[in-house]
């Protein structure tokens, strides 16, 4: 083909191939916003808000006084608002568009809502047990300690 029939052809896909990339950026956003649902991330991110509040307020306890602007200041800078752009970015980065639906088609299913449910539940069961452990061997790591260090 001549390099003169080239051009047209040329023209043409870089008009449309913008536009292409564009539906594909939609399509890639629109699995995590499926994702997000499925996982309900927005009401984590905020029972994280809330439970960040707490532990601010557990260890200053004149903020309950101000607990309204805590929390206007909290969700300003770590809120489910404030996190959505940056946290969508991330996981277009991570995950392809197409490990999206692979992974939503598995949410979607009741199995995979209960994943949703109770994986968190059972990491949280697992720090507390792994606490139990180090807290009935603490002596052993304080000898362990104590053995590497001159008198």
């Amino acid at each position: 083909m001549k390099p003169a029939k080239l051009i047209p052809i040329v023209l043409a896909a870089s008009l449309v191939l913008p536009g292409l990339s564009t539906a594909d950026e939609q399509n890639h956003r629109e699995q995590v916003k499926i994702l997000f649902k499925l996982t309900k991330m927005e009401q984590k991110i905020n029972d994280s808000v809330a439970s960040v509040a707490e532990l601010q307020i557990r260890q200053n306890p004149k903020l309950e006084l101000k607990y309204d602007q805590l929390m206007d200041f909290l969700n300003r800078h770590i809120g489910w608002y404030a996190m959505l752009d940056d946290v969508t970015e991330m996981y277009m980065q991570t995950f392809t568009e197409e490990e999206l639906k692979v992974i939503n088609d598995f949410y979607i299913t009741t199995t995979g809502q209960k994943v949703i449910t109770l994986v968190p539940q059972l990491v949280q069961e697992r720090n507390q047990l792994a606490m139990q452990r180090l807290q009935q061997n603490i002596g052993e790591l304080q000898q362990i300690m104590s053995a590497g260090s001159p008198h």
